[in-house]
């Protein structure tokens, strides 16, 4: 056996793995060396668009559009450096937006831990309401025939910035550039159809795919009709440390960021395993179980019809006791009864798309689940509760036999295996 650890939480998980499972992580990228430099010079010199500090004016009012605390951006670092690159435009022209999507509002104490004291102390900052229509605006319609609704403030702001990290996403190709426009500061109706059965039940609706994504072109049309002036994206190592920046035009810098991503984490394999075992790349993105369902979709990419799913996720937030998906999950007893519910055009709640993706990936394997919920929570959610990743393997491998084939995922969705 060698010993594997496990991205869980903020403290991680250590677990014995046999001799011939195949590890499975991103090439790993050493940090930048310099982050802030790296930054400035990508503000100074984007991609398809003039240096930001030319382009707003000091009148400008400045809207930036940050990722929530389920997401890894380091908005504490981004942001000060953008303010000061901005150092010639008043302090109160800044709004910051926090593109929440259809996710709960953060807390001050959670904004602090996002960017900082000084920042939260100095800067308006709006949690956007996704469900508020009068701090929404109307800004277009696009062709798969969706009307697109916008934060108001956004909108009204007469330079626009949106920043985020790209990596891998399971049903848009790749997360970053227009996803912090849609959904992040999206109107419910808006993100609805952006998530609707059609949309992520399409073949091409998976990771590390762009051409012929038709959710990553929705999110690209719905962006476009509030174009943000500027972008500033980067990615991440497993230690949450900057690899690349990203800067510019929202489409074409992106594209590059993408392009370097899939060199970085995708991960071909010869054929499926047995058993596969996962994670969500540790805290904040396993915070809950809705979250986790990422890690377990990565998952599904390389295990067999008939396999098994082990997925370890500390799910300090709960299910989350907020949004549909639990109410969602007792509506149905099994995956492919939800799944038939969800296919139903006559069906709309938001959640669903998450629902949507765990139920394919039960149908394909069974899913066991390591994490800090209770039980109850675990089964009323259709998983199998573990309470011991090594004592389920080891159960595992006598079910399959002698010759099951494993594989790990330790920082979970950060590196997106595929058959070859």
């Amino acid at each position: 056996m060698k010993k594997v650890r496990l991205a869980y939480g903020r403290t991680g998980l250590e677990v014995n793995v046999p001799d011939d499972a195949v590890i499975i992580e991103p090439r790993h990228l050493q940090g930048l060396a310099d982050e802030k430099a790296a930054v400035l010079a990508a503000l100074r010199n984007p991609v398809g668009a003039k240096p930001l500090r030319e382009m707003a004016k000091a009148s400008d009012t400045v809207a930036i559009v940050i990722s929530d605390l389920t997401r890894p951006t380091p908005n504490h670092k981004l942001v000060p450096w953008l303010l000061e690159e901005l150092g010639h435009i008043p302090k109160e022209n800044f709004v910051i937006i926090n593109g929440l999507g259809s996710h709960r509002a953060n807390t001050r104490d959670e904004l602090i831990l996002m960017l900082g004291q000084q920042v939260v102390d100095t800067i308006r900052i709006e949690n956007h309401d996704a469900f508020d229509d009068s701090k929404l605006v109307r800004v277009g319609c696009n062709t798969y025939g969706s009307e697109v609704y916008f934060n108001k403030t956004y909108v009204d702001a007469t330079f626009k910035i949106v920043t985020g990290f790209i990596e891998p996403h399971f049903f848009a190709g790749f997360s970053g550039g227009p996803k912090g426009i849609q959904p992040g500061i999206s109107g419910i109706k808006t993100i609805l159809d952006f998530h609707n059965a059609q949309m992520i039940g399409h073949p091409k609706s998976t990771w590390g795919i762009i051409e012929g994504n038709i959710l990553q072109d929705a999110a690209t049309q719905n962006c476009l009709m509030a174009k943000p002036d500027f972008m500033l994206n980067v990615t991440l190592n497993g230690e949450k440390e900057i690899t690349n920046v990203f800067a510019g035009d929202v489409i074409a810098a992106h594209r590059i960021g993408c392009e370097f991503v899939k060199e970085s984490a995708m991960y071909a394999v010869d054929r499926e395993f047995d058993i596969v075992i996962t994670t969500n790349s540790g805290y904040p993105l396993d915070q809950n179980l809705y979250q986790t369902v990422k890690g377990m979709s990565a998952a599904a990419q390389i295990v067999r019809q008939g396999g098994a799913i082990v997925s370890a996720s500390e799910c300090s937030d709960g299910v989350p006791n907020h949004g549909n998906y639990a109410k969602i999950l007792q509506m149905r007893e099994t995956p492919q009864e939800l799944l038939d519910m969800i296919n139903d055009p006559a069906f709309s709640m938001f959640d669903q798309w998450q629902v949507q993706v765990q139920a394919m990936v039960q149908l394909k394997a069974d899913c066991y689940l390591y994490s800090t919920l209770d039980d109850a929570t675990v089964a009323k959610a259709t998983f199998i509760p573990i309470a011991d990743v090594e004592q389920t393997l080891a159960a595992l491998l006598a079910k399959y036999g002698p010759s099951a084939r494993v594989a790990v995922l330790p920082l979970g969705p950060l590196t997106i295996p595929y058959v070859r």
